[in-house]
């Protein structure tokens, strides 16, 4: 079966992609490569340049294969500069997604995997997230892929399309043989910043927001490895072939670790120990989200396999030396 997948040669894409590749599936990606590499793609993949906004290339992509599943990366993720400019967010996440679902419907394609994110939650009671806590997004970011929720929902509801929407935690690490992983040049994820700053590539990582209600005054997060979450992806395309109805999934371990704690891992895993300076909270960071994760466990039959934070940062760290060349 030919599966289409937007956004395929970025960080999380690139990865969901190979397991589709292993699994037997025929991949075809769809990506403007702003953020993405053609060559993350290491199983010969057919890679097609364009953008979700081009709607008569996307009309003629899924005439030309027929896709029945389609799963959604393509996105901008990054919540504070979605405070600076919303637009973008707007533009880029719930704009181009409505194109996208648009040729979906004229296509009839019958499964959608959404890539969604924990930042529809906001800042929930006790900075745990269940897939019923009220959805109150604090920045853009989390109100654009809100909306593309919604949107999903109700395309599914009128078209009888049936669709998962996968709310990710924090997403950090690489594939174990290195060969792929984290690539965008002015990234900010915590776990490669201080990779990086391990190496030499940054003179300090900053912390942000030290006065959070959290037991060391940092912020907490609930990390999951990349190729768990790449699974999770997998089960939900398995769920949906067995006739699975329509659902939202939050995918994270359900535990989570404070900024300070990442960066002492880091240090003790790569052996720099590298400096670490506070700086004042950034907008749209709530002090703690950490998933109630059940529901992927029970629905999908998903089972994570690098539940650790140790694994994570290794991963991550030989990845980040490998691309560095160190």
């Amino acid at each position: 079966m030919t599966v289409l997948v937007t956004g395929g040669a970025g960080y999380i894409g690139s990865h969901v992609v190979r397991q589709l590749s292993e699994a037997g599936y025929t991949v075809v990606v769809y990506d403007n490569l702003s953020t993405g590499f053609a060559d993350a793609l290491v199983h010969g993949e057919r890679l097609v340049v364009g953008e979700l906004a081009d709607s008569d290339r996307l009309d003629a992509l899924f005439a030309e294969h027929g896709f029945k599943t389609v799963l959604h990366f393509a996105a901008s993720i990054v919540a504070p500069e979605s405070v600076t400019d919303p637009l973008k967010y707007y533009s880029n996440n719930t704009r181009n997604t409505l194109n996208l679902l648009t040729a979906c419907v004229k296509h009839g394609v019958e499964r959608f995997i959404f890539s969604s994110t924990a930042a529809v939650y906001g800042m929930p009671e006790n900075g745990i997230a269940a897939e019923e806590s009220p959805t109150v997004p604090i920045n853009p970011y989390g109100t654009s892929k809100l909306m593309s929720e919604w949107m999903l929902r109700d395309v599914c509801a009128a078209h009888g399309m049936r669709s998962v929407a996968l709310r990710y935690f924090n997403v950090a690490g690489a594939d174990p043989q290195a060969r792929m992983g984290q690539r965008t040049p002015e990234a900010t994820h915590l776990i490669k910043v201080s990779s990086q700053a391990a190496l030499g590539m940054r003179e300090k990582v900053s912390i942000f927001g030290t006065d959070y209600a959290t037991p060391d005054g940092t912020g907490i997060r609930d990390y999951i490895h990349i190729e768990d979450l790449a699974s999770a992806h997998l089960a939900a395309l398995a769920y949906l072939e067995r006739g699975g109805e329509t659902t939202r999934i939050n995918v994270g371990y359900g535990k989570g670790a404070s900024v300070r704690e990442v960066i002492e891992m880091v240090r003790r895993v790569s052996g720099v120990h590298f400096p670490a300076e506070e700086a004042p909270r950034r907008p749209g960071d709530p002090a703690m989200l950490v998933a109630k994760a059940d529901r992927a466990r029970t629905v999908l039959g998903w089972t994570p396999h690098y539940d650790d934070l140790e694994t994570i940062v290794a991963d991550a760290w030989r990845w980040e030396a490998k691309l560095n060349k160190r």
